[in-house]
């Protein structure tokens, strides 16, 4: 197999258009880079450069083989970038988790950056909501997340607000009872069925009595109120993106809520430098 610095002498001197171009390009002498060629091509039983004139030029085959050559030190500039962020420190998977209330144009952006600093690393996004969103941080399951602005958090976990935050709302469908009411208050909400969100791992926190159907995610409550099945507070972002139409907020007292966003990570299970990278850049 070619080696590096032999197939670098290859593509530069077929880029820079001459074997002494190549060799001031790489520091080297020309002859280095002569014989480097000359190699390769006996390696490779390939005439790559037709030298009958003054200035080499690549023959047909060296203008194929021009592009694997390039991607072959294209690919070893990789490996070697994530050898050496690996050799640093740098986490080998991020895992993400964040809550539906939250929908920032902040962290899509710098999710293009993340990939293109960190181009090897493994990126995980997570969905989950309410106590659901702690225990994937407390676990070290996730290392990241974005959650609705809790009173208490638990001691082991770290915590700081963003910029960015949500609005929730009344939702139902057009065909409920609820719609065509206005203004709407406690006392008609109670008559009705409500779709809330309730947690994996703990399902009867904060249980209340009285008619509820619930589900761990918004897009679940969301699919339930299209359908009919009752009233739930809703993330307004997500009701306009993904209901295509098929809901009307409702008009109460104290609707929409404005919601504070909460980056939460882990004490004993920190961010790493991907991690830690895309945290500070959130709380700019």
């Amino acid at each position: 197999m070619a080696s590096h610095e032999v197939l670098q002498a290859f593509v530069q001197a077929a880029t820079q258009g001459s074997f002494s171009a190549a060799a001031r390009k790489l520091g080297k002498s020309q002859s280095t880079v002569s014989a480097a060629v000359a190699s390769l091509e006996i390696d490779l039983d390939v005439v790559l450069f037709d030298r009958s004139s003054r200035k080499p030029t690549l023959t047909p085959a060296g203008h194929v083989l021009l592009q694997r050559a390039e991607h072959v030190l294209e690919a070893s500039s990789r490996l070697e970038l994530a050898a050496s962020q690996l050799s640093q420190g740098l986490e080998p998977k991020l895992s993400i988790a964040m809550s539906d209330t939250y929908q920032s144009g902040r962290f899509e952006t710098l999710l293009s950056t993340l990939e293109q600093r960190y181009p090897d690393l493994e990126l995980e996004w997570l969905i989950a909501e309410c106590e659901d969103l702690i225990a994937l941080v407390q676990s070290g399951r996730a290392q990241l997340a974005f959650i609705e602005a809790q009173e208490v958090y638990p001691p082991d976990l770290t915590h700081a607000t963003v910029d960015e935050g949500a609005q929730l709302a009344l939702f139902v469908s057009p065909r409920h009872a609820l719609a065509s009411l206005d203004p709407i208050n406690q006392q008609s909400l109670q008559q009705h069925r409500e779709l809330r969100l309730a947690s994996i791992i703990n399902p009867n926190e904060n249980r209340q009595t009285g008619r509820v159907w619930s589900a761990p995610s918004f897009l679940m409550l969301m699919e339930m109120a299209i359908l009919g099945f009752g009233w739930a507070a809703l993330p307004r972002w997500l009701v306009e993106r993904f209901a295509n139409g098929q809901l009307v907020e409702l008009k109460a007292r104290g609707w929409p809520r404005s919601v504070a966003v909460d980056a939460l990570w882990s004490r004993q299970h920190p961010p790493g430098p991907a991690g830690s990278w895309l945290l500070e850049k959130m709380l700019e």
